[in-house]
């Protein structure tokens, strides 16, 4: 169980820390939450599970419990040592990285074990879950992924064109994986209370996944720094034939020359890879 809100200021009194809203330490206090993070993720005993910022271990006990195998890397070098001298000696099933999750956004999972299936279950630091993401698309992609992540975030991982929130990662997300799940997160179920809201985010890859290579991903992330630009105007810009080529494709199956990207479906920016 996860410790209550009491606990919680208990223990980082004993620890004399203080939660770092930059590191977006919210700490998970309440157990239906965690349940359900690991019941998204189907988590089962033998599983291997990654883990972003684990902090007090609260999450980590239970997938430990469930019969996973966890890797987690831990920013916060107060936190770190607390796993290490209260977790990590009580079993060999969890692995534990001190370092940021951008450089390593898989915890330290061996090759090995990022060859067969995989899962990722986090509480995210919300300053980083979208840099994070792209980071795990361009690696080996697990399995399923059940995410605790500001609400905004999630708007623009599961956003559809012709929306505000719809962007690049919205297009990178949706072409390798589909969302099984999402639930809104009171704030009563942490300590601190974060002041943005939350949601739980349940992803699925897809049987046939899409991913984007490094210069595509750069091209439409350029284009959505210019979203209100009408794409026509983008591409003659870029001055590129595959661009052209791919646009040409869309005007002719009657997508309008005035169009701009966030009006563009993920599906017609995933054909940009044929051309």
């Amino acid at each position: 169980m996860p410790f209550s809100p009491k606990q919680t200021r208990e223990l980082l009194d004993q620890l004399e820390h203080l939660p770092n809203r930059k590191l977006g330490q919210n700490f998970l206090v309440d157990g239906n939450i965690v349940r359900k993070s690991l019941e998204l993720a189907e988590v089962r005993p033998g599983d291997r599970v990654i883990e972003i910022g684990p902090g007090l271990g609260t999450l980590s006990k239970a997938l430990i419990k469930a019969g996973a195998e966890v890797w987690a890397v831990e920013r916060d070098a107060t936190l770190a040592e607390h796993l290490k001298s209260s977790l990590c000696p009580q079993t060999e099933a969890f692995h534990l990285i001190e370092g940021d999750c951008l450089e390593y956004p898989f915890a330290g999972l061996p090759e090995e074990a990022a060859a067969e299936p995989f899962k990722i279950v986090a509480n995210l630091p919300y300053a980083v879950s979208t840099p994070w993401m792209e980071a795990v698309l361009t690696g080996p992609l697990p399995q399923r992924m059940a995410l605790m992540l500001q609400k905004e975030a999630g708007d623009r991982y599961i956003a559809e064109s012709d929306n505000k929130s719809f962007g690049a990662i919205s297009i990178f997300l949706q072409s390798a994986y589909k969302v099984h799940a999402r639930h809104i997160v009171s704030a009563s179920c942490f300590y601190p209370a974060p002041k943005v809201s939350s949601m739980l985010l349940c992803l699925e890859r897809k049987e046939s996944p899409i991913r984007f290579p490094s210069e595509t991903r750069i091209q439409i992330r350029s284009f959505f720094t210019q979203r209100r630009k009408q794409l026509a105007a983008l591409c003659r810009k870029e001055n590129d034939p595959r661009l052209s080529a791919w646009f040409q494709a869309l005007t002719d199956k009657g997508v309008l020359p005035t169009v701009r990207p966030e009006q563009v479906t993920t599906e017609d920016w995933a054909k940009l890879l044929k051309f």
